[in-house]
């Protein structure tokens, strides 16, 4: 059987992905040795609740899935089903499955290195004065708070920025399933898996917090939001988490070079080209560019945060590639908009 279809011989591919992830897991061993902090799911949050939302989502997927694919007309529910049935077999609902995992292993290592990457020294200085030589002497922020005003559009920009969580969460299991064969779907899982990881190594290179913390005089004016109140909630964690490590529930969630809501964001907006899903494209490219404006409107990120997170989602979306697909070139062009073509 082919190797695309998921169900035979020559799963490499798979081998792979786990070879990436368990990698991954054991430099978060080695990171949580050296900080002397075990793996910690906060609350549930990060590993756990996310499996069972994976699982719901997956089934809606499934059922899409099939009553897309059922022939019409003669469409019906037994139509759909039996469509169902031919097409998600034991083996290919393991298959995904296990993509699945790998991807939530990585997720949930993520997580830790950046709870612990608070322990670093921050540099937001450097930051901050590579956007003032970008803009001038400007602070970026600042030009967008006198462009586009300080009271509808922070709520505007917080709305657009609080709808990223729901994006990740549905798509990176929504995509490998409505995809035609599971091998091109593990090359999403994959590229999904790798920005993480270089997000991670980016926290790690230039450590920080971001203008919100660098700059709040810059921040003071905006109305209060969601927004606001998680930046008080995630400096909490911080000072909770440095005045006693050991802590049960010590656990932090803030960094910011590079963006990984713009990387993860933009290896979406990549992904969806690479299957030739040209007109959700465009959404997504009006989707990043809108993000990149509301981390700097609100202070989570710095300008060259989003830069570096639009290059680590290239360089994500290639490294996927060549982990599932190791002997075939980036295709550069889909004459058609449907995932079959790959």
């Amino acid at each position: 059987m082919s190797t695309d279809s998921g169900t035979g011989h020559g799963l490499g591919w798979v081998w792979r992905l786990w070879a990436v992830a368990l990698a991954f897991l054991a430099v978060t061993l080695l990171r949580s040795r050296q900080v002397d902090i075990p793996l910690r799911d906060a609350h549930g949050s990060i590993l756990r609740a996310r499996l069972v939302t994976s699982l719901v989502i997956f089934v809606v997927a499934v059922l899409v899935d099939a009553a897309w694919r059922t022939p019409r007309p003669g469409w019906s529910p037994r139509a759909a089903y039996r469509v169902l049935r031919e097409r998600w077999t034991p083996c290919r609902v393991a298959l995904l499955w296990s993509g699945l995992l790998a991807y939530h292993l990585v997720y949930f290592s993520y997580h830790n290195l950046k709870s612990w990457d608070v322990l670093n020294a921050p540099r937001d200085d450097l930051l901050t004065r590579m956007d003032r030589w970008l803009f001038l002497g400007h602070s970026p922020a600042v030009l967008l708070h006198d462009l586009l005003g300080r009271q509808v559009a922070t709520h505007l920009l917080a709305a657009w920025y609080e709808t990223f969580s729901p994006l990740v969460t549905v798509s990176f299991v929504a995509v490998p399933v409505l995809v035609t064969r599971p091998r091109n779907g593990y090359v999403f899982l994959a590229s999904m898996t790798w920005v993480w990881i270089l997000g991670t190594a980016c926290y790690y290179l230039i450590p920080s917090l971001g203008p919100f913390h660098s700059e709040p005089q810059v921040f003071a004016g905006l109305p209060e939001t969601v927004v606001t109140r998680n930046q008080a909630l995630y400096m909490a964690q911080r000072a909770h988490l440095l005045a006693d490590p050991s802590a049960p529930d010590a656990f932090a969630q803030v960094s910011a070079f590079a963006s990984l809501h713009v990387g993860v964001a933009a290896v979406i907006m990549l992904m969806l080209a690479y299957y030739g899903r040209r007109r959700l494209f465009a959404v997504m490219v009006v989707y990043v560019a809108g993000t990149v404006v509301a981390t700097v409107y609100l202070g989570w990120h710095f300008f060259v945060d989003d830069i570096a997170g639009v290059l680590i989602a290239l360089l994500a979306v290639g490294l996927g590639h060549l982990t599932i697909r190791p002997r075939e070139p980036l295709p550069r062009r889909r004459r058609t908009g449907t995932p079959a073509a790959s």
